[in-house]
């Protein structure tokens, strides 16, 4: 057949351009398909970065490309995308095209994360040896260096960049959905390139040649430089050098999952080195990279996929001995199991949830960060076995794990450490808040790994003399090749130096470590105690006249015989905070003080002891009293033990409304139309009597207080402390006045009702039964005012 007639790369180029504002997506998608079978490499090459910024946008943000994050599976275009961008589809065809003929795309210096880009700005080479030799030096000066990254790599780059690209969204929408076409395609990729069974699949597209080249091949002696240990890779023959045709398939395709995590982790995780951690400690000092939660989801994501891929790993390959990794017959992708989470993963997750527990709002959002932390300390949920999910809860963790432990001690400790100073500064009457305490006591407490943590603590703490006739080598981890099941055949020094190897490494020779088990975080953890059975019998109060309120107006709610004060809601209590949602609050402090006693072996009937008496001291008058203030020159400031008290929901103010009655919001028992109505009529009466009102609320004898009792805001003699703008506005609204507001209630109209009925039935006329009303209302008015004071002392 006839080839097709080629237009020239850049008549290409700009018909493409053309077509972008003139055709549907499924129609350029359809030529691009036809464009990228029958066009040459070369014609190809000048396209691509084109393409890759139209797909994932420009890495400034201006370019929004085809929002991968805002697209949903109720989109029309979900499906076009995806079935475009997949592994085998036609994009990833172009990318392996382009591979075979390695021409190179170069990517700005300045948008590589924080870390890396200042290690090349200072004439320093980086850590992950995915950007070495990869330097393109221009003539105009350091500022504006580039990265010359294979077709792979670039697109790769791109897909990664997209995550974290500052984007303006529509109104009312977020790009926070675990169901956009972003997040099921880094999924797609995962299982893809690093797939939990079998190997890695081939390329779909071959050259004349016969394979698709892997990267140029890089110095062995800066492979996995900066993961981890400092230890020779025992992968650099399979992975940074250049298989020949004739290889193994599995070892010329591993390349491109080591540099799909590579860049993964780069990009959403290596935005804090060690020293960048430390100096954020200082609140002066401001963060330098903000993630999303969208951006936490998807790094969930990988941490869970990464555990099942490394769980993966063949029982043989498992137990082998040391001596055998470097064995022929062993899989490449079996051996990049045993380095994916330690060397690869660690110490950029611990450095990115470091941050994200130190500076992330104090809200429910921060669920995102918590379930990333604890899918990564929990390995044994992703082993491919089905469990009981009942069984599952107190399920014992085996005793295989212990070393996995030991090697991420500072994941459980450290972080378990900032974990408390962000529960104690929490509202935990919020459901949510006491979910996210509940869910890490509950992981805590799982039988025999808080043993687990306590044994690597101890350890840590070795004298260094067991060190000292140690040669200075490098040491296999379990995911290294290391094995769970034999280490009781274990040297002590060997666990000794894997321990204390993983706590500098992370925090640094100098760390004043803190034991989790140590007197210092119990205390702390007595404290959470405290706020915890604070937050209980809060909870409950808020519970307990919540159903008293209802009770009483369960029956006649419609026709308003409740209060109508707008201030007869509890105050506090939050639409979220009532009903179903406190019941849950109750349930899930009670059982987090379950399992903070199991964890640390409190003494229950010191635990019982302390709430108690904290629950009687609370209701004899901490809920009655105001939050700790001090007298400022503007009215009341909240010291920081008020803001505590806030916080924990010990004590509030006194918040009521303080505007104009009369514009109150419309209740669902008033009728909107007499409101309105009514509001009118009275203002006209105000607005022309005003001055004969004023004078004779003014007077001191008896039409006086008769006067005030009909004009006068009832609430005016209520005292309450307030801000100076409150008082200014409470002197406008407090003038006497006539309020007609009260005959727009359906229960007012209902009473009126009930009296012209019961007038009829005695055979009194409308007119009759208006005067006895009103000649009623007008007696009841003098017994209150005779006798008000009196009553109200009783």
């Amino acid at each position: 057949m006839a080839a097709p007639t080629l237009q020239q790369p850049s008549f290409l180029l700009a018909n493409l351009k053309a077509d972008t504002s003139t055709k549907p997506l499924l129609h350029r998608c359809q030529d691009l398909v036809k464009i990228i079978d029958d066009y040459p490499a070369k014609e190809l090459h000048a396209i691509f970065p084109w393409l890759v910024e139209t797909v994932f946008g420009s890495l400034d943000g201006i370019i929004a490309g085809w929002n991968l994050r805002l697209l949903h599976s109720r989109s029309n275009e979900y499906n076009i995308v995806l079935e475009f961008l997949k592994p085998s589809g036609p994009m990833m065809k172009l990318v392996y095209k382009l591979q075979a003929e390695e021409y190179k795309y170069e990517i700005p210096v300045n948008y590589l994360p924080g870390p890396v880009k200042a290690c090349i700005q200072e004439g320093v080479l980086p850590d992950c040896p995915l950007f070495h030799n990869k330097l393109q030096f221009p003539l105009s000066g350091l500022l504006t260096l580039n990265l010359a990254l294979n077709p792979f790599e670039f697109f790769m780059f791109n897909f990664a960049y997209c995550l974290i690209t500052p984007k303006s969204y529509p109104q009312g929408q977020q790009g926070s959905s675990t169901d956009s076409a972003y997040f099921v395609l880094v999924d797609t990729y995962l299982k893809y390139f690093l797939p939990s069974e079998g190997s890695v699949p081939p390329s779909p597209f071959s050259d004349s040649r016969g394979s698709v080249t892997a990267p140029s091949p890089r110095s062995s002696s800066v492979s996995f430089a900066g993961y981890g240990v400092h230890s020779p890779s025992l992968l650099k023959h399979h992975i940074f050098h250049q298989p020949s045709v004739n290889a193994d398939p599995a070892a010329q395709e591993i390349w491109r999952s080591e540099t799909l995590l590579q860049m993964f982790v780069e990009i959403w995780l290596h935005h804090y080195s060690l020293e960048m951690y430390q100096k954020l400690q200082s609140p002066q000092v401001k963060e330098p990279f903000s993630p999303t939660e969208e951006h936490v989801l998807v790094v969930r994501l990988l941490v869970k996929h990464l555990h099942a891929f490394s769980n993966s790993l063949k029982p043989e390959q498992l137990s082998s001995s040391p001596s055998a990794h470097s064995h022929t017959h062993t899989s490449p992708l079996e051996e990049f199991k045993r380095v994916v989470v330690q060397r690869f993963v660690q110490q950029k997750l611990y450095l990115f949830l470091q941050n994200c527990f130190g500076h992330w709002p104090l809200d429910a959002s921060f669920r995102a960060v918590l379930e990333t932390w604890l899918s990564y300390i929990q390995p044994w949920r992703y082993t491919g076995e089905k469990t009981n999910p009942q069984q599952d809860q107190n399920r014992t963790v085996p005793d295989k794990w212990e070393l996995f432990v030991q090697e991420n001690l500072l994941m459980y400790t450290k972080l378990f450490q900032v974990f408390l100073n962000r529960a104690v500064r929490t509202d935990l009457v919020n459901a949510k808040n006491a979910l996210m305490v509940f869910r890490v006591a509950k992981v805590f407490a799982q039988p025999n790994l808080a043993e687990m943590i306590q044994k690597g603590e101890q350890l840590f703490l070795e004298p260094e003399h067991v060190l000292h006739h140690r040669q200075p080598r490098g040491y296999l981890t379990p995911s290294q090749g290391g094995s769970y099941v034999s280490s009781k055949q274990r040297v002590v020094t060997d666990m000794v130096f894997r321990v204390k190897s993983h706590v500098y490494a992370l925090e640094g020779q100098d760390c004043q470590y803190k034991q989790m088990f140590g007197t210092e975080l119990r205390g702390a953890v007595m404290k959470l105690i405290q706020i915890i059975a604070q937050a209980r019998q809060t909870a409950k109060r808020i519970s307990d006249h919540s159903s008293v309120a209802t009770a009483n107006n369960s029956f006649m709610s419609w026709f308003g015989m409740g209060s109508s004060d707008l201030n007869n809601t509890f105050n506090g209590a939050e639409a979220e905070e009532s009903g179903e949602c406190l019941k849950k609050t109750h349930e899930f402090l009670d059982r987090a003080l379950e399992n903070l006693c199991q964890i640390f072996k409190l003494n229950q009937g010191q635990l019982t002891q302390l709430i108690s008496n904290l629950g009687s001291s609370q209701d004899d008058g901490n809920c009655k009293q105001l939050p700790d203030c001090i007298q400022g020159e503007n009215g009341l400031i909240l010291t920081d033990l008020g803001r505590k008290q806030i916080i924990s929901g010990l004590r509030r103010f006194d918040i009521r409304y303080q505007g104009d009655p009369e514009l109150q919001p419309i209740r669902s028992y008033e009728n909107a139309l007499l409101v309105r109505l009514l509001y009118r009529i009275s203002s006209l009466l105000n607005d022309r009597f005003g001055g004969h009102m004023n004078a004779l609320c003014s007077r001191q004898d008896f039409l006086g207080r008769l006067g005030r009792h009909y004009l006068a805001d009832p609430n005016s003699t209520t005292q309450l402390k307030q801000s100076p703008l409150s008082r200014r506005t409470l002197e406008r609204n407090r003038q006497p006045r006539l309020s007609l507001r009260p005959l727009a209630s359906y229960r007012t109209i209902l009473l009126l009702l009930i009296f012209y009925v019961l007038g009829a039935v005695l055979s009194f006329g409308p007119v009759s039964s208006t005067l006895l009303i009103l000649g009623g209302g007008f007696l009841l008015g003098l017994v209150m005012t005779l006798f008000g004071d009196k009553l109200k002392k009783h």
